[in-house]
C-alpha cells in the first residue's frame, strides 16, 4: 500500500515533520513494507516559512528586530540563492510564542518587527516576497509593519506617532503618509508581496479581527471593543490614503488585520497559504497513485475549514480520488453533532481523537507523538 503523509504541526507538541514520523512509524508497526511519502505542510501559520523556503531552496538568513512588545530578538527569513525571492514568517518577529501568558495583550504590541523583515528582504535584492502571517501576537492592522517601512503616521495634529506603534494606537492615526524614499514603493510596488493567510476572517464585523483573534492574544471583551473601534478608524484612514476599501477582504483580518495594512499601501495579493504551499510541494502529484492520505491537526474545529491543512488536504484528496483520515488531538463538535457527521462534514473517510479520554491537556501535549503512532497503527490494523 501506498500512504501520502500530509499532516499539519499539532500545536505546542509536534511539528509538521514531527508529526510525520510519527505517523509512519504507526504505519509500519502494521505494514513494514508499505510506501510512505511525507509531505509536511502549513497553511501560512508557523512552520509554513521553513516548509515553504526548503521548497524554494531557499537559504536562512537571520536578522535583529523588534519582537511584538519592543524587545531586540534575532528572527530568521530566508532568501534564494539569486537573491530574487524571499521567504518571511510574521511570527518569528511578532509572535505569540515570543511571550509569555503575562505578557500577552493585544493593545500593547506591534507587528513592528514583521516590517524590519521585509525592509531586510528588499534591500538584500528580493523582488519577490511571501509573507507567512500565522501566529501572530498582534492586532495593529499592520501599522507597526508600515512604520518599519518608513510609512508616517500622524495624528489629528499632524503629528508623526513614535513607533512601535500598537493596537492602542490605532484609533489616534488621522492621516498616513508613504516615505520619502520608500523601500518598498507603493506605486507602482516593485516587489510582488504575497501574503499567504491561514484564515480567511475579514479585517471588521463579527469575524473580524478583533473579536475573533483578540480573545486569543490576551484581549479581554473590553478591549476587544476597543481594538475593533480602532480597526475600524483604520480601515478609514487606509481608504483616505490610498482609496482601497479593505473592511470585507477575505483574509484582511488574518494575524490582526496585517494583511489589510499591506493590501492598501502595498498592493500585496493575498492568497490562501495552503494553496501556495500545496503547489511549491506538488501535493497534487504526491497524491497520484496513494491507496490512503493522512492528515492532521492538533485541534479541529470551525477554523479548520476556513483554510487550514486539513481542509485543504482532504479537498485536494477527494478530488484525486484519494480517501483520508483525518487524526487530531481534540474535535469540537456542533451541538448535537457525532464525529462521524463531522467527518462527512469534512469530506474525510475518518476522524480519529488520538488523546485517551482522561488525560490532562499537559499530559496529551507530552504524549502527542506515541499517541499519534498508537493511534494510526489501530487505523491501519483494522
Amino acid at each position: 500500500m501506498r500512504f501520502l503523509l500530509a499532516p499539519d504541526k499539532f500545536k505546542d507538541a509536534l511539528d509538521a515533520a514531527g508529526v510525520c514520523q510519527a505517523m509512519a512509524a504507526g504505519i509500519r508497526e502494521v505494514l513494514p513494507h508499505a510506501e510512505i511519502i511525507t509531505c509536511p505542510m502549513g497553511d501560512g501559520g508557523e512552520g509554513t516559512g521553513p516548509l515553504l523556503a526548503q521548497a524554494l531552496n531557499a537559504i536562512e538568513q537571520r536578522e535583529t528586530v523588534l519582537d511584538a512588545l519592543g524587545r531586540e530578538c534575532t528572527a530568521r527569513w530566508w532568501l534564494t540563492a539569486d537573491r530574487t525571492t524571499a521567504v518571511i514568517e510574521m511570527a518569528e518577529a511578532s509572535g505569540l510564542w515570543r511571550l509569555s501568558p503575562a505578557e500577552r495583550g493585544a493593545l500593547r504590541t506591534s507587528s513592528h518587527g514583521t516590517g524590519q523583515l521585509i525592509k531586510a528582504a528588499t534591500e538584500s535584492g528580493a523582488r519577490r516576497v511571501f509573507l507567512c502571517v500565522g501566529g501572530s501576537a498582534t492586532v495593529d492592522g499592520g501599522a507597526g509593519c508600515l512604520q518599519a517601512l518608513g510609512w508616517r503616521l500622524l495624528d489629528a495634529g499632524g503629528r508623526e506617532l513614535s513607533p512601535p506603534l500598537t493596537g492602542a494606537d490605532l484609533r489616534r492615526i488621522a492621516r498616513l503618509e508613504p516615505p520619502a524614499n520608500p523601500p518598498v514603493p507603493p506605486n507602482p510596488p516593485v516587489i510582488d508581496l504575497q501574503i499567504l493567510c491561514d484564515v480567511d476572517n475579514p479585517l471588521l464585523g463579527p469575524r473580524g479581527a478583533a473579536p475573533v483573534f483578540g480573545p486569543q492574544k490576551g484581549a479581554s471583551p473590553d478591549e476587544v471593543q476597543e481594538l475593533a473601534a480602532g480597526l475600524e478608524s483604520w480601515a478609514g484612514v487606509l481608504k483616505e490614503a490610498t482609496g482601497r476599501e479593505v473592511a470585507d477582504v477575505p483574509g484582511a483580518g488574518a494575524a490582526g488585520g496585517l494583511p489589510a495594512g499591506l493590501f492598501c499601501t502595498l498592493r500585496a495579493r493575498l492568497a490562501a497559504g495552503f494553496d501556495v504551499l500545496a503547489e511549491a510541494v506538488d501535493l497534487r502529484n504526491k497524491l497520484s497513485g496513494c491507496d490512503w492520505c493522512l492528515t492532521g491537526e492538533g485541534r479541529l474545529d470551525e477554523q479548520t475549514f476556513g483554510g487550514k491543512v486539513v481542509a485543504g488536504v482532504t479537498r485536494c484528496a477527494a478530488e484525486a480520488g484519494v480517501p483520508t483520515a483525518v487524526f487530531v488531538g481534540a474535535a469540537v463538535l456542533r451541538a448535537g453533532e457525532t464525529l462521524e457527521q463531522l467527518a462527512r462534514r469534512l469530506g474525510t473517510a475518518a476522524i480519529q481523537i488520538i488523546s485517551p479520554r482522561g488525560l490532562s491537556h499537559e499530559a496529551a501535549l507530552a504524549q502527542t507523538a506515541s499517541n499519534l503512532r498508537c493511534a494510526v497503527a489501530d487505523f491501519v490494523r483494522s
